[in-house]
């Protein structure tokens, strides 16, 4: 646990480091510090480090020093952002972290849900992919393209009910896991998934998410 020590106490430095001529004096260097933390499986007992090397040190600087970064890091300046994907073991481990999150007195921001998929069947679609077997289906998705003028073969029709099957079970599994996730209490913020890759303006897209979910939670923050 040394490197967490060393790395946390990095970040209260740099949270505390004012543009005065000596310590204490004049206004914080920076606006924020942004920490990479690690993965969401162990980020509680991560923040968390300096409460241990408290248990350690009862008195003296070292105690002192641990006191102060723990308060920083459980006071409101502080917000433990989470990142997740719609999945069965992303969101459980989400879901435990911001138990212990809680449990340990941290602040917590949002929760940002990455490779978010938009749902590409209409309800009427969705309801026969649900209810209907592939061989009953296969008839009337050839007589659909033959109508626009697409001349479709048997592996070409079976492929697309795949996708249609597949693409369902995926939609399905999101809406699940968001749910779970919605229960933890946190704001969502989904980060779509770029189809076109990020150097399609994939980077921008993403920019702007980001940036209005940040505005709107100073902004509840303030509140």
């Amino acid at each position: 646990g040394v490197r967490d020590v060393l790395l946390i106490g990095k970040v209260y430095e740099a949270a505390r480091r004012p543009d005065g001529p000596r310590r204490g004096q004049g206004r914080p260097v920076c606006d924020a510090v942004v920490l990479d933390a690690p993965p969401t499986g162990r980020v509680a007992r991560f923040l968390g480090v300096n409460a241990e090397v408290a248990d350690i040190a009862k008195v003296g600087p070292i105690r002192a020093q641990a006191d102060s970064i723990t308060a920083l890091l459980t006071s409101p300046e502080t917000a433990v952002h989470v990142v997740t994907l719609l999945e069965e073991m992303p969101v459980q481990e989400t879901v435990d972290a911001v138990a212990e999150l809680r449990d340990g007195g941290f602040g917590l921001g949002m929760a940002f849900v990455n490779l978010v998929r938009d749902p590409l069947l209409d309800e009427v679609s969705a309801d026969l992919l649900t209810g209907t077997p592939a061989a009953d289906l296969e008839p009337l998705i050839k007589e659909q393209l033959l109508s626009v003028g697409v001349k479709a073969t048997a592996p070409m029709v079976r492929g697309l009910l795949r996708e249609g099957f597949d693409h369902l079970a995926r939609i399905t599994l999101q809406e699940e896991m968001g749910a779970e996730l919605t229960a933890t209490g946190l704001p969502l913020v989904a980060l779509p998934a770029l189809v076109d890759g990020v150097e399609e303006g994939g980077i921008g897209v993403l920019a702007e998410v980001l940036a209005e979910a940040f505005e709107a939670f100073e902004g509840e923050v303030r509140r």
